[in-house]
Parts: structure tokens; C-alpha cells; sequence
């Protein structure tokens, strides 16, 4: 490895593990540094530290130019730049906690005092406006006793990845978001970046808290997005013939609006939506903006849980076990976090039913998570063998094909809610299967009435 050619990752985790192995694909000498041994371990190995599509197979294939250390000191003297990929999770007050952040600054300032020449820092782990300059800088300063400028560089340089396609994500980014100290620290990440990636994209230069806020931001607008398409779901359910997969199909082609994240369902969760609109809410406070509509969003995701459980129970049926096949907060995902599935699965248990469950990645940490309150199967089948109500919680592909007869067994009748319309819709038409898909009028008579009623009132 040649310093110059060479690059160190901090931390293993989901994102830093595959931009480490991402980076070794492209030609880059790569350093990961972790302070869990087991993940070094497995990395030197030439295995994955962690559960991601893709993942073991590019540590496998590129392990001559990537190894893993505990010693920052190693990682740092031997690498051009230092990328720092750790947990920033959500404090008491609705802000990102620095501690993990903090630990890594001041043990790559510590590498750097040792180290001739220069070197580059990036952060990668979401921050909220003001931490890097004022929260992270000074203790790399201070540690190093060198000053962030002339004699290292440092940029804000955030992902915009999705758990499940984190390597497709990262080498093939809509654009590149970068908060610079100064234009030569800034000079230097993009031509990394422009030798990581596959694609051409562009790339949106700024200060750093402008980096900073504009990831929050992006990442509340996309709530905003699903929860919209919620409340149409909602609407077309109280429509003669309605449909919210036609609505939104319409609303996708406007070219101000697009098509992704338009899918009515279930609400958001997962490790980074909920907490990005807490944090985005608390810098608004703290700084005297107006953010309520990022607060109304999150009352109104939270209350979507409860409506639908609501709109469930009636459709239940009276005996027999309920099933919720998706217990990942997404699709091909082992993360359970805030999980609409999880939270489907304990309200029905908090209601008396008995549940089974049943997610083609999660259903480890889903047992962890639900803890004996519903019985977690290892296979679909297992789920679906006794369950007279099966909820689709998530549209996984390992769903998408079940027939009738997979539904059904040795029952006589079944009633499947569909949260995101991913199975057949001819289901609904087959004998011993009451199909609701979610999002489409059921109840026409009523629907219609109703209507009537506000354009044509009855005469007192």
C-alpha cells in the first residue's frame, strides 16, 4: 500500500464496511479501523462484518486492498485521508449525540501529531448544523496541535444510502453533497469521489452547515412525500372505486413531484427517518425557526399506526391466529427500528390476538424485539399454516408470488390485508379469500352515499 493510493475508513458498520469494500473495488488501498474486534477480524478474514446484499462477495474479491486494524495511529499514518463513518443516534432531546464522533476526532488528532505531512479528514455520519465547525474541529485541533486549514483538511461529506442497496447507492449517487473547511480540502474529496463512483454525478459544493442542514432536509422532505401518499391511500379508501396506486401514478409523472416514495401504505420508520425530523425540529428551535410541519408530520405518522390498527380489527376474523408477514421497517432489510410490521404485531397482541410473524431477514431481531409477545416462524408456511388474517407489512418479494392455495391450506376462508398491494390482485376473486388491499374503495355503497349526501343534500 502507498500512502498517496491509500484511504482509511473509521468505523465498520453497515454504511463504513461497505464504502470501505466499495472504495478497495475501485482501486483504493483501504484501511478500516474499528474498535470492535470481531468486525476487524472478520474483514482480515475476508468476510462481511455485516448483513448487506453484495457485501461478503466484494470484501472476498478485493481483500488485497483492504485490511482492518483497531489502531487509529496505524490507520491514519498510513492513509492520504481518513473517512469517519459512525453512530450518531438521537439524544434526549431530539439532536444527534456526538460521543462516538468525538472519541474518533480526538484519536485521528492524536494519529495526526504523529504523522508528517498532510492529510484529509471527512465526515460521513449525519450532524446537525454547527457540530462539525464547533462540536468536532476543536478537539481535532487540539489533539493533533495542528490548525484545520493549513495543516489538514477537512470536509462534511454525508451518504445518501438506503439499508438493502447500500453499495449500488454509493457508487452510483444522485450527486455529491460536500461541506468544505476551504476549497483545496473540498478539491481533494472529489477527486476521490470521482474515482470511487461509477457514474458521473454532480456534485453540490458548499459550507459546512449548509452540508449539514441540507441532509437533514432531504431526508424530511421524503417523510413528508410518504406521509402525503398515506393520507391519499386514506382518501381513496373512502371513494367509490378508489384507487391510490392510480392517483399517485398520475401525481409521478409531474416532474415537480416524481414517482418514488408515492406508495401509499404503512408509515415510515427505520434507523433514520423518525430521528432526521426530531433533530431538524430541535435546530429549528434552538435557533427560533417555525418547523411545525415537521412535527405535524410525525404526529401524523404516529397516528397512522393507531387508524389503522383501528381499521383493522373489524376486518379481522373472529378466531384463528393473525400473521404479519414484514417485520423490517423495508423490504430485503434485517433492521427492525420503529418497524410498522413490529408495531402492527404488538398492538393486535396488546388486543388479545394470538400473532405470527414471519420476514425473510429480520425475524432474528425481531424475536429480540418482540420478546415472546407473538410467535416469530422460520419460514412463510410456518406463519400461514393456522392464520385465518394475514397482513402484508411490507411488499418483499418473498411475498409477491403467494397464491391461493399458499394463503388458504387446509382453511376454509382467509382474509389477507394488503397493506402495499403486492399480491395478485385476482386473490380477491378466488373462493375462501377476502382480499382488502389498502388504499382502494371497498365499500361503495357507502362511499357513494356519502358523496351524495355533500353534493346533494337530503331536503329537511
Amino acid at each position: 500500500m502507498t500512502i498517496g493510493n491509500t484511504v482509511s475508513v473509521v468505523g465498520l458498520g453497515k454504511l463504513g464496511a461497505c464504502m470501505a469494500a466499495a472504495m478497495a473495488s475501485r482501486g483504493l488501498d483501504v484501511i478500516g479501523v474499528d474498535v470492535n474486534e470481531r468486525a476487524v477480524q472478520s474483514v482480515n478474514a475476508g468476510q462481511s462484518p455485516v448483513r448487506e446484499p453484495g457485501l461478503a462477495e466484494m470484501i472476498a474479491a478485493h481483500r488485497a486492498q483492504l485490511r482492518a486494524t483497531t489502531s487509529f495511529e496505524d490507520a491514519v499514518v498510513h492513509s492520504a485521508a481518513t473517512f469517519v463513518v459512525v453512530p450518531t443516534p438521537s439524544d434526549g432531546r431530539g439532536a444527534f449525540s456526538l460521543a462516538h464522533a468525538s472519541r474518533s476526532f480526538e484519536a485521528i488528532g492524536a494519529a495526526l501529531r504523529q504523522k508528517r505531512g498532510d492529510h484529509l479528514v471527512v465526515l460521513t455520519s449525519t450532524v446537525l448544523p454547527g457540530s462539525t465547525r464547533h462540536g468536532l474541529i476543536p478537539l481535532l485541533e487540539k489533539a493533533s496541535g495542528r490548525r484545520c486549514g493549513p495543516d489538514f483538511g477537512l470536509c462534511y461529506n454525508p451518504e445518501f444510502i438506503a439499508l438493502g442497496s447500500v453499495l449500488r447507492d454509493f457508487l452510483n449517487p444522485d450527486f455529491h453533497l460536500v461541506g468544505e473547511f476551504d476549497r483545496a480540502s473540498g478539491d481533494r474529496l472529489e477527486a476521490i469521489n470521482r474515482r470511487v463512483c461509477l457514474n458521473a454525478a454532480p456534485f453540490r459544493r458548499m459550507s459546512i452547515e449548509n452540508a449539514e442542514l441540507a441532509k437533514i432536509a432531504l431526508n424530511s422532505y421524503v417523510t413528508l412525500k410518504i406521509s402525503f401518499a398515506n393520507m391519499l391511500a386514506d382518501l381513496c379508501e373512502r371513494l367509490p372505486g378508489g384507487n391510490v396506486d392510480a392517483v399517485s401514478d398520475a401525481l409521478g409523472l409531474d416532474s415537480r413531484i416524481g414517482r418514488k416514495y408515492l406508495t401509499g401504505g404503512l408509515g415510515f420508520g427505520g434507523p433514520c427517518f423518525p430521528r432526521d425530523n426530531a433533530a431538524l425540529n430541535f435546530i429549528g428551535e434552538a435557533l427560533g425557526a417555525d418547523c411545525a410541519v415537521i412535527r405535524e408530520n410525525d404526529a401524523y405518522n404516529r397516528r397512522l399506526s393507531a387508524r389503522v390498527v383501528a381499521r383493522l380489527l373489524p376486518c379481522l376474523e373472529s378466531s384463528g391466529a393473525v400473521a404479519v408477514l414484514g417485520l423490517a421497517y423495508k423490504p430485503q432489510s434485517d433492521v427492525v427500528e420503529q418497524s410498522a410490521g413490529i408495531a402492527l404485531a404488538l398492538a393486535l397482541a396488546d388486543a388479545g390476538r394470538q400473532v405470527v410473524a414471519f420476514d425473510p431477514l429480520a425475524s432474528a431481531n425481531a424475536r429480540a424485539v418482540l420478546n415472546g409477545r407473538a410467535e416469530v416462524c422460520d419460514t412463510v408456511a410456518g406463519a400461514l399454516r393456522d392464520a385465518t388474517t394475514v397482513l402484508v407489512a411490507t411488499p418483499d418479494a418473498a411475498f409477491r408470488g403467494l397464491r391461493a392455495a399458499d394463503l388458504l391450506g387446509a382453511k376454509a376462508r382467509v382474509t389477507v390485508v394488503d397493506f402495499w398491494r403486492a399480491l395478485d390482485p385476482s386473490l380477491g376473486s378466488q373462493p375462501g379469500i377476502r382480499y382488502i388491499p389498502i388504499g382502494h374503495g371497498t365499500d361503495v355503497p357507502a362511499a357513494e352515499r356519502a358523496l351524495r349526501e355533500l353534493w346533494h343534500p337530503t331536503a329537511d
